[in-house]
């Protein structure tokens, strides 16, 4: 029986409530947390109950950390306050939620923990446990408390039991021999007796060390240091490759938990995973993973999409598609890169809505100049050793992206490693990448992106996807023929014959990048694919004008991605027929040599060739119909496409994800317009967001001429008074209306919002203005396009002066400008920016007669 001495604390000392207990490790301090090391948890039990019982009679405040489906630590929960927790929402939900409460009890609370060892239920990995001991127990200790844990002897990493010993305080060994207990204090923190660290036997009141050595062998002799275990999480796919030579039922069950390990949780996707994807496709899976938890929305949409026209293509289908040998860090990296750089607390703060701007900037800095611990270091490392010099490009594949219902399109960075010079250099041009998308959860547009999607609660994890770049070398340059955008639902089609099934394509020469983004002075091809040859109905001038002029490409001397202009690139053998792409510009040709100037050519990147005569259009036509049908739900793809000398090509599928539409909706009875004083805006084509009859409160106007005749540094001035503008009128119906194009950076092009600066609006409008090059780029499929359907927000672009378009700004410009009432405060671009306060404004549109009315 153990004697529990009851006597009181000497300064900061405090009892273990055992006697013998407190002489051996003379006695616990405020401050210590207490780690018993035990083979199960009925020896860890009994300590705990002593330990409780001298806490009441010391009239501490008591709590009990419960998250365990196993048996109760206490027997008599008389003054403990007992925190129920739920470990299965997440290792930073659990992390958040245990450290709240620890802020909320306060200095000197005496704390016992279910054994840690049970987390693994639930987190599945090593790391993640020693994670959680990293975060938790120096705040602890900061706080004065004292804190019993346990872990299970023989099934944590050496790693991870070397962390648990570098920050507790207390660190014992338990072993149940013959009926009797041994306690073996391994750490004991700024206290030391001479037999401190001797095994001791607990028997009646006494703790008794054990000196001899013939006991001591006799004790421990079945006792010895193994070799390192592996951690939890590669122990479960070590047992699921032996279920690879079992039924197809143990192979079937072993598939759908690891189903559960790398992929997530979303219903309609883990349907789809369990459908297409084998035990050995996810055993592959985890072969090329650093690190463990989820592989990420984007990892598992392009992995998905690939299995899906492996397993349901054509033969003809499948031969046109380049493999791919990706790597996927797995979700766990990011949450250990955030405690090892010591993190944690600061997260913690952002993640509260009082700090979640707040703290941002200061948190997204500290993670660009963290530290890798060095297992990782040492797995990157063999990454880039596998891809020797080949570029690579490093993705976010957070565990909220690409998914029904939430794209986060650009919300988050993905940088080029063009992965040229020395292993050192490459290391570091690698793990600066990394950093720059873990950084990037915390940029303005994803934090305001969340929070308006209400997702500001959901762990959003970041894993990543690396990937080979698709391409080859061209002189000094890298890059691949063509890539692309590709929605499998073409709703903001420009003619009334076209098929809304049939899809589109967003198509540039070179790298993706000027495909998804909005790129100044540059305008990709769009492609109807039931009607490749036809280009949007706009009233365009010269073809070349509206076409991409420049092109973007590895530069391996520079280590760089750069931009280049087309008719460099066009000077390169580019391995395969030019004519597939462009063509001669003879108009500016012709110009070039009235100006005297000789031997220049010019071309217009039009893709006429490659649509009218190659297989392409057809294929990726079939590609995103077979898509889209398997999702039962539109997909929107990214691409890359590669040509030999003969013509022939190979696509590369680089990401796939639900397509977010809300369809074409019902037809709208349009109004007549009998002048051209009697409505807002009249015009057709040019619009997306299918029919629609929305009414509008406010107009918020910026008046081009006064815009464009601002120094540079007002106009960001102008977007960040829109920014506020968009904050203030959050819960109004609002149409912003302003030249060229909204969120570009060149405000000699529009004006430089973030798209967290108009998210709140209704309607948006880009105005042409004759003068200078303030013009709209029609977004289809660019990450600009995915922003506006995602919030809903219907798009325009008034081509003002060009025959059939009326846009009188007179109509509502002639009232008084809201602005300043707005601001609460006199503003310096009150005559820039006008705010029209409207009764029955509406805005009509209509795809059938491609109509667009606001009146």
């Amino acid at each position: 029986m153990i004697i529990i001495k009851n006597y009181c604390i000497l300064f900061d000392k405090v009892s273990t409530g055992i006697i013998g207990f407190d002489k051996t490790i003379d006695m616990l301090r405020l401050g210590d947390n207490v780690v018993w090391q035990v083979d199960s948890a009925e020896d860890y039990r009994h300590f705990v109950k002593p330990f409780i019982r001298q806490g009441r009679e010391d009239k501490r405040k008591i709590v009990y950390m419960r998250f365990s489906d196993q048996e109760s630590l206490l027997d008599d929960t008389n003054g403990v306050k007992i925190y129920d927790l739920n470990a299965n929402e997440g290792f930073e939900s659990f992390g958040t939620k245990v450290h709240d409460i620890i802020t909320e009890e306060g200095l000197e609370v005496f704390y016992v923990f279910d054994c840690l060892s049970e987390l693994l239920r639930d987190w599945h990995s090593d790391l993640m446990i020693g994670n959680f001991f990293k975060i938790t127990c120096p705040y602890l200790h900061e706080l004065n408390t004292v804190a019993y844990f346990a872990i299970m002897r023989n099934t944590h990493t050496y790693a991870t039991i070397a962390r648990i010993r570098e920050t507790t305080q207390v660190l014992l060994d338990l072993y149940q021999i013959k009926g009797e207990y041994y306690v073996h204090p391994l750490k004991v923190s700024k206290r030391y007796t001479p037999a401190m660290f001797m095994p001791h036997r607990s028997k009646d009141e006494e703790f008794l060390p054990i000196t001899s050595s013939m006991d001591l062998s006799a004790i421990f002799k079945n006792t010895s240091i193994q070799e390192e275990r592996m951690d939890y999480w590669d122990r479960i796919f070590k047992d699921a490759k032996d279920t690879l030579f079992l039924s197809q039922l143990e192979q079937h069950k072993t598939k759908n938990i690891l189903i559960s390990l790398l992929i997530g949780r979303e219903r309609r996707i883990t349907t789809l995973a369990k459908k297409y994807f084998t035990l050995y496709d996810l055993l592959n899976i985890h072969n090329r993973q650093i690190g463990t938890g989820f592989i990420g929305g984007k990892s598992v949409g392009m992995l998905l999409a690939r299995k899906i026209l492996e397993t349901d293509g054509e033969e003809s289908l499948n031969r046109k598609m380049e493999l791919h040998d990706s790597f996927y860090l797995g979700s766990d990296i990011f949450y250990t890169y955030i405690v090892q750089n010591n993190l944690w607390k600061l997260r913690t703060k952002q993640k509260k809505i009082s700090g979640y701007f707040k703290y941002a900037e200061e948190m997204r800095q500290k993670i660009l100049t963290g530290k890798f611990p060095e297992n990782i270091r040492e797995k990157f490392q063999q990454m880039l050793e596998y891809f020797g010099q080949s570029p690579i490009i490093v993705r976010s594949s957070s565990l909220l992206e690409d998914n029904f219902g939430n794209a986060f399109a650009g919300k988050y960075e993905s940088v080029f490693c063009v992965n040229q010079g020395s292993p050192q250099q490459r290391y570091e041009e690698f793990a600066n990448a990394v950093r720059t998308v873990y950084a990037s959860t915390l940029n303005d547009d994803a934090l305001a992106y969340r929070l308006k999607r209400g997702l500001f609660y959901k762990d959003e994890q970041m894993a990543l996807l690396v990937q080979r770049v698709s391409g080859d070398y061209h002189g000094d340059y890298f890059f691949p023929h063509i890539a692309g955008v590709g929605n499998s639902s073409n709703i903001y089609v420009w003619d009334k014959n076209m098929d809304v099934d049939a899809g589109m394509l967003r198509l540039v020469f070179g790298m993706g990048t000027r495909a998804v983004d909005r790129i100044i002075g540059d305008y990709p091809r769009l492609v109807p694919l039931d009607k490749p040859e036809q280009t949007p109905l706009v009233y365009y001038e010269d073809e070349g004008r509206f076409s991409q002029r420049k092109v973007d490409v590895l530069y391996l001397k520079n280590n760089n991605l750069t931009t280049e202009p087309l008719e460099k690139i066009m000077t390169l053998d580019i391995g395969t027929s030019k004519d597939l792409f462009a063509k001669q510009d003879d108009m500016a040709m012709k110009r070039m040599k009235e100006l005297g100037i000789q031997n220049k050519q010019m071309y217009i990147l039009g893709f006429d060739k490659l649509l009218k005569e190659s297989t392409f259009p057809c294929v990726m036509k079939e590609m995103l119909r077979l898509l889209s049908d398997k999702y039962d739900y539109p997909v929107d793809i990214e691409f890359t496409a590669n040509f030999t000398a003969e013509g022939d090509y190979k696509i590369n599928l680089v990401q796939c994800r639900p397509l977010q539409t809300k369809g074409l909706g019902k037809a709208v009875e349009m109004p007549v317009i009998k002048e051209v004083k009697d409505c807002f805006f009249h015009f057709s084509g040019n619009f997306m967001g299918g029919n629609v009859r929305i009414p509008v409160d406010y107009v918020v106007l910026v008046d081009s001429k006064a815009y464009i005749e601002l120094p540079q540094d007002e106009k960001y001035n102008v977007a960040r008074v829109i920014g506020t503008i968009n904050s203030e009128l959050k819960d109004q119906k609002v149409m912003l209306v302003g030249p060229g194009r909204w969120g570009t950076t060149t405000p000699s092009l529009g004006v430089p919002v973030r798209f967290a600066e108009i998210c709140n609006a209704s309607v948006i409008c880009e105005v042409a203005y004759k003068s200078g090059s303030l013009m709209p780029e029609l977004s289809f499929g660019s990450h600009f396009f995915q922003d506006l359907v995602e919030s809903d927000i219907f798009y325009a672009a008034i081509f003002d002066g060009y025959e059939n378009v009326i846009y009188n700004p007179n109509y509502l410009m002639d009232s008084k400008n809201y602005l300043e009432e707005i601001l609460h405060k006199e503003a310096s671009v009150k005559d820039v920016i006008y705010i029209a306060k409207t009764e029955g404004l509406e805005i009509y549109s209509d795809i059938v007669s491609q109509k667009v009315i606001c009146k």
